[in-house]
């Protein structure tokens, strides 16, 4: 049996230690080996990738990707979408959401892995059929969580309604790194027997677990492992892809990647790592092992989250006092998966609610939203009395938000006008309008200032 890998460095590994700040300039140069390794793909964009670009990194994120493309002929390049919230944190139009898809595929975009933060199937369906449309390969994403109400039937009638969808995948996605190795065993095995589809698994090393789990994963028959290359695996990213290969190959598996290859790009990858750490870019902290996620079911990005939040407000000593509160808010909230956009809603209301002395004296927005359904059903049944206090006598929206929203794609682009040069610019704008914007605005100055100085030279 063969087992594939997908490499995270460009996207989930630097996001989860270095919070997505890393440009295509640093990396640039070692694409060309990226593309010669053996992997089964690259994930390189979506996730916080396209936010990234517009609002640090001073890069249009549609151009990163034809370039990643560029240098990257022979191997599938890969993206995290989150079904209709896209890369932002609310749902879009159906439009909107299709252009998106249609977009990313024609930039260069191969495999889109989609998922909705509460595994709500309805808010998948849109952006697997125009990615399918298009000639991509539509991942079906299970977002792994674990509660009263999430079981192995579950997670398996999820991943057979997929395939009913026509997608060509499955993936576990376990963004918290608290799925244990039987338990990897016990839903890939469950999984295999129900669906005719390769099984991909995503965990991270947040709690220690990830290697063991990753190999009883593919003892059970899992097809591809998501790995980060070994100077950006660890702490909240990836098991490292050199460690992965090397147990796996000592258990008789099939493994199509370059040793020599990897070698030279973790020795490129080494120096920007230490670059991070003094510049403090990386924390240390996101380095370790945190056991206390497997109670808390808190993403690394989460934890950070809540770090600066507490940080800001001074208030850092109360950090246990927020993580004992995430489980809480979350059963009240009818168990959605800590996933974003789902994590750092229940990250801010456990903040609020410990700082303020009072659970629910201030509700956010997003969740009050989530309450009347914009995101989506909830996986339980949300606390009746917080139902009460956030809707009164309003009655909650039981269909697919996403039907109750206007076309917006043209309305994007009669907002931003000449500043957006192509239909990828409306798109950027209409996931973040003031970063886009921003960026619109320096690019054109930028192009002024060129011009200006050609003339002169002419002259």
């Amino acid at each position: 049996m063969k087992v594939q890998f997908t490499e995270t460095v460009l996207r989930d590994a630097n996001q989860s230690l270095i919070a997505t700040r890393l440009p295509f300039n640093k990396f640039q140069p070692i694409l060309e080996k990226l593309d010669q390794a053996g992997y089964y793909s690259l994930e390189c964009w979506g996730g916080a990738t396209f936010d990234s670009c517009l609002r640090y990194l001073d890069e249009d994120p549609w151009e990163r990707l034809r370039k990643i493309k560029a240098a990257c002929p022979n191997t599938k390049l890969q993206m995290l979408l989150r079904g209709q919230n896209l890369l932002g944190y609310k749902h879009y139009p159906d439009d909107v959401v299709r252009m998106f898809v249609k977009k990313s595929i024609e930039n260069g975009m191969d495999i889109i892995r989609i998922f909705d933060a509460l595994n709500d199937i309805r808010n998948i369906e849109v952006a697997v059929d125009e990615t399918l449309k298009n000639g991509a390969h539509a991942s079906g994403c299970i977002c792994y969580t674990t509660s009263p109400i999430h079981n192995l039937e579950s997670y398996v009638k999820l991943a057979k309604d997929m395939e009913g969808m026509g997608v060509g995948s499955i993936c576990i996605k376990d963004m918290a790194g608290i799925m244990g190795p039987q338990e990897a065993y016990d839903l890939v095995k469950a999984l295999k027997e129900t669906v005719k589809l390769p099984i991909v698994v995503h965990t991270h090393c947040t709690t220690g677990l990830g290697p063991v789990t990753l190999q009883k994963a593919v003892e059970a028959g899992a097809d591809v492992v998501d790995t980060a290359i070994s100077s950006f695996s660890g702490g909240t990213s990836q098991p490292a892809t050199e460690t992965m290969a090397y147990i796996f190959r000592q258990e008789g598996y099939e493994v199509g990647l370059n040793d020599k290859v990897l070698k030279e790009i973790n020795d490129f990858f080494k120096p920007i790592k230490a670059g991070y750490l003094e510049d403090k870019t990386l924390n240390p902290r996101v380095m370790g092992t945190e056991t206390d996620a497997l109670v808390y079911q808190v993403p690394g990005g989460m934890l950070s989250n809540l770090v600066a939040q507490l940080t800001a407000q001074k208030s850092l000593d109360r950090l246990d006092e927020v993580l004992n509160e995430v489980p809480a808010v979350r059963k009240d909230l009818g168990y959605p998966p800590l996933v974003t956009p789902m994590s750092q809603m229940v990250g801010v209301q456990a903040t609020a609610n410990v700082l303020a002395g009072e659970r629910y004296k201030n509700v956010s927005k997003e969740i009050k939203a989530y309450v009347r359904g914009e995101y989506g059903k909830a996986p339980g049944e949300i606390d009746p009395a917080l139902v009460k206090k956030i809707l009164g006598d309003e009655k909650p929206i039981t269909c697919r938000f996403a039907d109750t929203l206007k076309p917006g794609f043209e309305e994007g682009k009669k907002e931003i006008g000449s500043l957006a040069k192509s239909d990828e610019d409306v798109l950027s704008y209409i996931a973040f309008p003031a970063q886009a914007e921003a960026f619109f605005q320096k690019r054109a100055e930028k192009e002024k200032n060129t011009f200006s100085y050609t003339i002169k030279e002419i002259k």
